[in-house]
């Protein structure tokens, strides 16, 4: 009997314990749900080092090592090849993609997001461009003097403050490009402004890209995303070889399911071509292309677009005006810099464009670091603070509610504005910038957070 006795105090004491066990347990899951981030992944921005990471799953690390272990001799140097690898890439993959589909938010076609297909490795292009770019002289000799001269030697030095999760990437490589299509996808931005010069033509740092644009277009449409151009200011740019340009352009990429058109307030579905530093052109020329009456008019032709031009001082909104342009953005991701990148002008930039029937498109950045090519520019620094520059940008951008929100930039790594993931990395005397105390998505989770953000106060701007 005693030994019954004792046995059945055991088993309630058991039983007790258990049972406050669970209880805990269970507090602790109702303590952590209550932590737990809304869909977007956030709550406090200064609490994103405890959010999971967006889409962990997906990340090509191992493609990309595969890609850089090749023979040089396999390298692809043809878009024939390039086009061929990504068309068998996509059908191998299209599964999980449907699977990313159900997973990843929709994308938001008001928001345009800078992207750059300029660097190259030798695995891919026979040699580096652009990572191993050249620092630049001041334009005074007394102060150039200062500074060290030279180039960036990578893969371990490059031409950035930052280090890209992807290393010293090419922009051919097939792995690259989907890569890059699944962090804008994640980030719920819609719209890629693909920097474009024509045929032939690259910056001073590079080398023709426009063989890239079918790849670039038909990764975008298998993660749904459009592809519109950032017309750069290539040698000899007037009206009439913007009007061949645009031309080339529509009729070689226009009938792509990715390739973006912009509905307007009538109705009229356009292509949109942003034209950075349109205020080199004088606004006479300009008028010529972009005015009904003008000589080499594209208006009312199976050519008209949207045509946004680069903002920086304030009086290039009346040339703007002027010259016939359907909007004008910011780019620039430093507050204070120009006049259009002071987020404190954009509530009169943006009246002066709705009384003359314009599009407004403020530029957000998350930063802007450019000292590892232009040594001397330390004052244009914007420190990241963490995101909370990156949202004090949304949330001005917010304020004057606009039709279209453009991100500067989703990998300018020269000038330290890029959102795509970027990694800690220490080598030889160079240290260069990170994310940290968050994880190398976190700009594209605040991204994602002001997407869905911009999307409910659009939807009260319009009732």
């Amino acid at each position: 009997i005693l030994n019954y006795d004792i046995m059945a105090r055991f088993r309630r004491r058991t039983c007790i314990i258990l049972l406050l066990f669970i209880l805990f347990i269970c507090s602790i899951m109702m303590a952590l749900k209550t932590l737990r981030p809304d869909r977007a992944g956030f709550g406090d921005p200064f609490g994103l080092g405890l959010l999971p990471e967006l889409q962990q799953r997906t990340v090509l690390l191992d493609s990309k090592q595969n890609s850089l272990n090749r023979a040089q001799g396999d390298t692809v140097t043809h878009v024939s090849n390039l086009h061929s690898i990504a068309v068998n890439t996509m059908k191998a993959s299209m599964s999980p993609v449907k699977k990313l589909e159900e997973e990843l938010s929709s994308p938001n076609y008001n928001f345009h997001i800078f992207y750059y297909t300029w660097y190259g490795n030798p695995q891919f292009d026979g040699k580096y461009i652009h990572w191993n770019h050249p620092l630049l002289p001041h334009w005074d000799p007394k102060i150039a003097n200062n500074y060290p001269k030279g180039r960036h030697n990578p893969p371990e030095d490059i031409g950035a403050n930052f280090y890209p999760e992807l290393g010293s990437y090419s922009s051919k490589d097939p792995t690259v490009i989907e890569a890059h299509m699944k962090q804008m996808r994640s980030a719920s931005t819609g719209v890629i402004v693909l920097s474009w010069y024509p045929p032939g033509m690259a910056d001073e740092n590079g080398e023709p890209t426009d063989d890239l644009v079918p790849v670039v277009l038909d990764y975008a449409h298998k993660y749904n995303l459009k592809v519109t151009f950032h017309i750069e200011p290539y040698k000899d740019r007037d009206d009439r070889s913007m009007y061949h340009n645009v031309k080339y352009i529509i009729d070689r990429y226009g009938s792509h399911p990715a390739f973006y058109r912009h509905k307007t307030s009538t109705g009229r579905l356009l292509p949109m071509f942003y034209v950075y530093d349109s205020y080199v052109t004088i606004p006479e020329i300009w008028a010529n292309l972009l005015t009904v009456s003008g000589s080499q008019s594209i208006r009312n032709t199976p050519y008209d677009a949207l045509f946004i031009a680069l903002l920086v001082e304030e009086r290039h909104k009346h040339d703007i005006h002027r010259s016939g342009f359907d909007g004008m953005y910011t780019y620039f991701a430093t507050n204070g810099f120009s006049y259009g990148s002071s987020h404190h002008n954009w509530a009169s930039l943006k009246a002066f464009c709705d009384s003359n029937n314009l599009m407004f498109i403020p530029s957000v950045g998350p930063g802007y670091i450019d000292t590892s090519i232009r040594p001397w520019n330390n004052h244009n620094t914007r420190n990241r603070v963490n995101g909370k520059y990156y949202e004090t940008a949304f949330s001005a951008a917010l304020l004057v509610r606009p039709e279209i929100i453009s991100i500067t930039s989703f990998n300018e790594w020269h000038e330290g504005t890029q959102i795509e993931k970027a990694v800690p990395k220490r080598t030889g005397q160079v240290v260069y910038l990170d994310y940290k105390p968050h994880k190398p998505n976190v700009y594209l989770e605040l991204t994602l957070k002001w997407s869905e953000k911009y999307r409910k106060e659009q939807e009260q701007w319009l009732m």
